[in-house]
């Protein structure tokens, strides 16, 4: 109810709340809004599909703004003017002047020298003409123009099963329809197909909200007049709707017969992907004991006429994923796709040509060359690598069919040999398809062939004729290619070839890694074991030489981390002789890397030396001349000093103890080899089993393929 004071509002004020109230805030203020969770029966649907379904259509009103009226927006023809209205008049002529008129309490404006004019349900298609008619009996060789200014508001009452029922003070050009969006809509219990609009105690409209969210009609959405009651009664009959079927959601059924059609309409009929032969039927059937029930209908003309009735709930079965008339192509092939099958179809029909097994990626890697500048910079340097990842290489020797047994649904492998089958056009290999098989091609990344049958590409390096990369055959070893490809140059030297092998590289590396965590663990267990074995009197000096044990062991561990296999293999060649027939017959593998250096004219010396440099080699120089010309540091531990030579194998003192040790210095030593000396460890941990280790060299170059890379960081171990 209004205040007396808000009843002897003057028309100009309520017109001026009536032009504020034409947007979200235009509204006046709220009740709180009821709190609408789930309805009995959303739960109960819930209960059975187990899924919360919501109203259908109540989103629309999650965004009640989006659906106000727009104050700037003329007035239509049809308009009707009353209190509150503004009228903006000019005239010029004998008589000039401008003035705002707003239509008073009794629908009246007062017009200078004109008088009173009745203004109150004139359209305002007819409201220049009013009011010329009326200036003409006063004025004669005039001009003027009318127009709408602010318009007046209006109040109307939502009531019912709305979420916000109440008072609300709307534009005049609103509706039936902006009343309900400025009320939030019909609850969850309130109906959306019989909204009734009531004016001075009649129903003068009912409308169907799902006629005008599924259809946009607004033939039922008449303007609003002030005192005008909007009743939303409770939600009639519904019905639910879920499955294969976009529009899952809960629908009201309209008065009188609702077909399932009728209800598949509002979400955009029967879906492509429902399968229309079967629909599951959910009834509650009272006269039954219990009395739910479930029907199969078929969504046919006949099943799509069925009424539906209060508290079904309808589930629609999606299409089956098989396919009735394809096989599909997949693996290493140009297009893995579905074909087409038809009667009689056989291997060669669904791979016709060799065409269809290079892959999409092949020519993308092909165009990346020209494309990528970085590719193309690199291309001479890993020629190997590029040519090996160009193309996926196919196993023609095995190729497999997958075929369910529908006997037993179990899967049956009918394996083929796809060279014999497209190479070869063998008959006893164009094994015939069924429907529904699947045909994979594999490549030898796939499975491991044998090596006659992989690809092999060998990298040849340095003094030999033609440096390049070269494709192997079954078997052929070392000496056959460098042989095969021209022999070397008269700089070669054949003691100091380096072979690489990427699965010896492989083995290595993760040999070394299993030994640095077996170093890490022994030496978190030997750390315990010092702390156990001192006296309480030294625990303090136990603790601070633990710490300092502790980090040397681990800065000597990480540098031990930091070497990196090369997968060199030690060939142990004879230093006297410099021929290929001096090269082991050793069969060649993909990824090898051999490189001939020419002789060098020096050798090194590293480790705990005054002087760690490369020294003039000369023939007859032994490793006691390079001790000599390196000089050992007052840290040097000559007993554990080694030679790493040129072909990669290893020669340590202990090997070639003589009397006094002479017989390691006096070991000749060959252009391009390494004499190392290690430097003395603390003796304070000499009894930890990790120092120890770290301290066999000889070992870990030997067995982890390390070279001089490694070398050059052992001073600092």
């Amino acid at each position: 109810m209004q205040s007396a004071q808000q009843k002897q509002a003057t028309a100009p004020d309520a017109a001026k709340a009536g032009a504020d109230a034409t947007g979200p805030e235009a509204t006046r203020a709220r009740p709180p809004a009821r709190v609408s969770g789930p309805s009995q029966f959303q739960r109960f649907v819930q209960e059975t599909t187990g899924r919360l379904l919501p109203m259908y259509g109540r989103d629309l009103f999650d965004a009640p703004q989006a659906y106000a009226v727009d104050s700037a927006l003329p007035a239509p023809d049809d308009y009707l003017l009353g209190p509150g209205d503004e009228v903006r008049l000019q005239v010029w002529g004998p008589v000039d002047f401008n003035t705002s008129l707003t239509i008073d309490r009794n629908g009246q404006v007062n017009i200078p020298k004109v008088g009173v004019v009745t203004l109150a349900g004139v359209a305002v298609r007819d409201l220049d003409k009013t009011l010329r008619g009326h200036l003409g009996k006063v004025y004669t060789n005039f001009s003027a123009n009318a127009t709408l200014g602010r318009l007046r508001g209006i109040q109307v009452y939502v009531v019912g099963q709305a979420q916000q029922p109440g008072t609300f003070h709307l534009s005049s050009l609103s509706t039936l329809v902006n009343a309900l969006f400025a009320s939030g809509g019909p609850s969850a219990n309130g109906s959306m197909r019989n909204i009734e609009l009531k004016r001075a105690g009649k129903t003068i409209s009912t409308l169907d909200l799902y006629d005008f969210i599924a259809r946009g009609d607004k033939s039922r959405d008449l303007p609003l007049m002030s005192g005008d009651v909007i009743v939303i009664p409770p939600v009639g009959p519904r019905v639910a709707v879920t499955g294969a079927f976009d529009q899952a959601a809960i629908y009201e059924l309209k008065s009188g017969a609702t077909s399932v059609a009728d209800i598949l309409a509002l979400g955009g009929g029967v879906p492509a992907l429902a399968t229309t032969q079967k629909a599951l039927l959910e009834r509650i059937t009272r006269e039954s004991n219990p009395p739910r029930q479930v029907q199969e209908i078929v969504l046919d003309e006949q099943g799509l006429r069925q009424p539906l009735h209060d508290g079904d709930v309808l589930t629609l079965l999606g299409i089956s994923p098989a396919f009735a008339n394809a096989v599909t192509l997949q693996g290493t092939v140009a297009a893995p796709l579905r074909y087409r099958w038809f009667e009689g179809m056989k291997i060669l029909d669904l791979i016709p040509e060799r065409d269809a097994l290079i892959t999409g990626d092949y020519y993308k890697r092909k165009n990346l060359l020209v494309q990528n500048a970085e590719l193309a910079q690199a291309a001479g340097s890993n020629v190997a690598t590029r040519i090996r990842g160009m193309a996926d290489q196919i196993n023609w020797d095995y190729a497999v069919i997958e075929r369910m047994d529908r006997n037993k649904l179990t899967t049956e492998l009918i394996p083929f040999n796809l060279g014999k089958a497209v190479l070869q056009r063998d008959p006893a290999y164009n094994l015939p398809l069924q429907s529904g098989d699947v045909v994979t091609i594999l490549s030898q990344n796939d499975l491991r062939l044998p090596q006659d049958r992989q690809s092999r590409l060998v990298r040849v390096e340095g003094e030999v004729a033609a440096p390049g990369v070269y494709q192997t055959t079954p078997g052929e070893t070392l000496p056959q290619l460098l042989q095969r490809i021209g022999g070397l140059t008269p700089q070669a030297y054949v003691f100091g070839a380096e072979f690489n092998r990427e699965s010896v590289r492989t083995r290595q590396q993760e040999n070394l890694d299993t030994l640095i965590r077996r170093l890490e663990a022994q030496s978190q267990a030997q750390a315990s074991s010092v702390i156990a074995n001192r006296g309480t009197d030294n625990a303090a000096q136990a603790q601070v030489l633990q710490q300092q044990q502790q980090a040397q062991l681990k800065s000597q561990i990480d540098r031990l981390k930091a070497f990196k296999s090369n997968g060199r293999l030690a060939m142990e060649l004879d230093p006297q002789a410099q021929t290929l027939a001096n090269l082991p017959a050793l069969p060649l593998e993909d990824g090898d890397h051999i490189l001939i250096p020419a002789v060098p004219g020096f050798v090194s010396a590293f480790g705990s030396v005054n002087n760690e440099n490369v020294f003039i080699y000369k023939p007859g120089k032994t490793v006691g001349d390079v001790l000599k010309s390196a000089g050992l540091t007052e840290d040097a531990e000559p007993d554990q000093a080694f030679v790493l030579r040129a072909d990669g194998s290893i020669i340590a003192r202990r090997d070639r103890s003589g009397f006094f040790g002479g017989g390691f210095e006096s070991l000749h030593v060959m252009p391009g080899d390494t004499v190392v000396v290690p430097a003395q460890i603390d003796r304070e941990s000499r009894y930890n089993f990790v120092t120890r280790a770290l301290k066999d060299w000889t070992q870990i170059f030997s067995n982890f393929g390390l070279g001089i890379a490694a070398i050059k960081t052992i001073n600092k171990l």
